[in-house]
Order: structure tokens, then sequence, then C-alpha cells
């Protein structure tokens, strides 16, 4: 899975990157968290970063809360369930990275490691993007992930913009960390899970092959996401 990830790149190298801009530069963050918002580029405005809460809220869905569980979506199954099906065809995204964190369970405790090219350049994982708007009885916002009110939602009064994370098998720098990773997208592959038919994504969906990828461990400091500094990123010494 994809429960954490890095985004430090100074924002004027994201906006040469990706070719978009940011109404607001942000700043840098080291323990992006679900419940969050944060910058992605959607498919119906590719020339600039959004910021969308991170767990996906199905259109259909009762109340925000139904975010908690959609902060992955994976891969196999995204033109099977209801809560991504139509996103999959309709409302994909970008999701701006430069590292991503995963936990591995040594003598009963979990140690987390942080994934990163080695000169920590930016990626783009592949996501799906929603817009949810709640009845006048329900107040949903205030259930959902604890950080949902950091900073206005870019979209209309009421209505929420949300995001998941598409996952795959892990890659061999992962695959001794976890079952499961983002699915990581090549620079020239990018237009192409925005604008491209399903036929033409799926082939997307594989495994990153890593090249150029290093995996270290960090500070368990960033199981929390209250913790947001650049003392994270740096290596710790690896555990026997």
């Amino acid at each position: 899975m994809c429960g954490r990830y890095t985004l430090f790149t100074p924002a004027g190298e994201l906006e040469s990157r990706f070719d978009a801009t940011f109404r607001e530069p942000p700043g840098p963050r080291y323990n992006c968290a679900p419940g969050q918002l944060l910058p992605v580029i959607t498919n119906d405005a590719p020339d600039e970063f959004r910021r969308l809460q991170w767990g996906l809220i199905p259109s259909w869905a009762d109340d925000a809360a139904a975010g908690n569980d959609r902060i992955n979506a994976r891969a196999e199954t995204l033109d099977e369930k209801p809560s991504f099906r139509d996103a999959y065809k309709q409302r994909r995204c970008l999701v701006p990275a430069d590292g991503f964190y995963e936990w591995v369970e040594t003598d009963g405790q979990k140690r987390p490691y942080r994934v990163a090219f080695a000169d920590d350049r930016p990626f783009a994982m592949a996501g799906l993007w929603e817009r949810w708007e709640p009845s006048h009885t329900q107040t949903g916002l205030g259930d959902f992930g604890g950080n949902a009110g950091e900073g206005d939602i870019d979209s209309e009064p009421d209505v929420v913009e949300s995001f998941s994370i598409v996952t795959t098998e892990p890659n061999d720098v992962v695959a001794d960390l976890h079952h499961r990773m983002a699915v990581v997208l090549d620079p020239d592959e990018e237009s192409t899970w925005l604008d491209g038919d399903t036929g033409a994504v799926e082939e997307l969906l594989e495994p990153h092959r890593g090249d150029g990828w290093r995996a270290y461990p960090v500070s368990t400091r960033v199981n929390s996401p209250a913790n947001d500094n650049p003392s994270l990123v740096e290596p710790v010494e690896s555990p026997p």
C-alpha cells in the first residue's frame, strides 16, 4: 500500500517538472498523510496543481468518513469496484511525490523505510479523484482523518474533492518491505494516464522498474502525522 509519502521538492522545480503552476506555492512536506489536503494534477486541469483531500470519497457515499478506507485503489480491480470504477474511466490524476514510506515488522515492531530515487527527484504516482457533495443534513467532514480542515479545498462550497493512490505488485526494491506499492509513472507515461482510454492506461499499471531507487530505514517518528520536518527523511541505523 501507500500510506505516507514526502514532497519537499521546491515549488518552482515541481512547476518546471510537471509543466503546471500553483495558485499558492506549498511548503515542504516530509510526512504527507491521509485526510490532508495535498497537491495533485487532475485530468480536467492538467496545467495546475490543486489541493485535494487524500482518501477518495465516492460521489454516492453517505458521509465523508467513506474516504478513510479508500486511500489506495488496487490496480487489479479498478474497473470492478464501485468506489473507483467511474473515476478510473473519467477522473484520473497525478500525485506528485519525491519518496514514500513503507513499514517492515522487525522483532514485533514496525520499522519505517523511505523509498525514493537516489537523487530525491520528484515523480508522479497514478491516482484517481472524485467529487462528493454532502446532503444538508450531513456534517461528515469532521469525521474524516482529523486533518480535513487544513486550509481551503480547491472546489465549490460544500463540495469535497478527494483522491486515492493506485497500487500494484511490488518491484524488487519494495518487495522486501511490503506486498504492495504505488503505481509510479515514468514522465512519458503521465499524459497517457491523464488522458488515455482504459485500454492504454491498463498497460501502465505494472510495478516501476526501480532503476536508481533506494530504500533506507528512517526514524519511527514518521509514524505520527503530527511530525513533519526534514529529520524524518534522514537515514538511521538499520536494525539487525
